[in-house]
């Protein structure tokens, strides 16, 4: 294992791209058996995003696993926490890394989609704690890791879906983290400014739509990594970073928190 670290079961969902994929790398290199959950695992990005996740396992002497799931289906949830049971055991870490976005002001907010974010974002993260959770504590330990955002704690205008979902991940954060304290398991929430992915990429082409204006994606973040005082744009790794080391054993009494990965930037 690397750094001596002990091997775990974990799993990661929206483990197929973003931030997840990355997440997903930094624990199979840690020599972790490592279940990622996603929507669609048999497209060919996914496949080829597997494939990568699997070399690393192999050389590292973890182990990875793949499966289809739906947040928003609690019979999804319940059949991709047994998959990974059955394969690995039952689950040590957590990490909650699917995640969609939406521009849309209030006004004329359409129900379905602030309930698709909300239900994918905020109760999905609720549905997977609730599934693995109970095993953690009996064992005396666990890790659970929700990826948040610097939109928990900073409105934007035509954001309010994704916005009150990381609002409420933070809230959610924070309660797991006590009821899981005095049995080992700590609960903390990540959350970075923009992040170079491709829900930024999709997120920038709505943005750029809406605007009206014809600048292009590439000029949307070109004037984002401007803003930002370290003149850049977050990468995925870094997250990955830090999500592994919360994912150890080094300092146990760090939970309930929320870490932000900004280079400074408020959003």
């Amino acid at each position: 294992m690397r750094g001596g670290r002990k091997a775990r079961v974990a799993i990661v969902t929206g483990g197929l791209s973003g931030i997840g994929h990355a997440v997903a790398m930094e624990l199979a290199r840690s020599g972790h058996r490592v279940s990622v959950g996603a929507r669609d695992v048999t497209s060919v990005p996914r496949q080829a995003a597997l494939a990568v996740l699997a070399q690393a396992a192999d050389a590292h002497g973890g182990a990875m696993d793949a499966g289809v799931l739906d947040l928003r289906d609690d019979a999804s949830v319940a059949a991709f926490v047994k998959r990974t049971e059955d394969r690995f055991g039952a689950a040590d870490i957590l990490v909650n890394a699917a995640g969609i976005t939406a521009e849309h002001p209030v006004t004329g907010h359409p129900d379905a989609l602030w309930t698709d974010v909300i239900d994918t974002n905020l109760t999905g993260a609720f549905r997977m704690i609730r599934a693995t959770l109970p095993s953690m504590m009996t064992c005396g330990w666990g890790r659970i890791i929700n990826i948040g955002s610097t939109a928990a704690s900073v409105g934007a205008a035509d954001n309010p879906a994704y916005c009150a979902s990381k609002a409420g991940l933070l809230g959610l954060t924070r309660c797991v983290a006590l009821e899981g304290a005095v049995r080992g398991v700590s609960c903390v929430m990540v959350s970075p400014t923009w992040v170079d992915t491709p829900m930024m990429d999709a997120d920038l082409a709505q943005i750029v739509a809406r605007e009206g204006r014809g600048r292009s994606i590439a000029e949307a973040r070109a004037a984002i990594a401007a803003e930002n005082p370290q003149r850049r744009i977050i990468q995925p790794a870094e997250v990955a970073a830090v999500v592994g080391f919360l994912a150890g054993d080094a300092v146990p009494g760090l939970t309930m928190e929320d870490i932000r990965i900004t280079g400074g930037a408020l959003w």
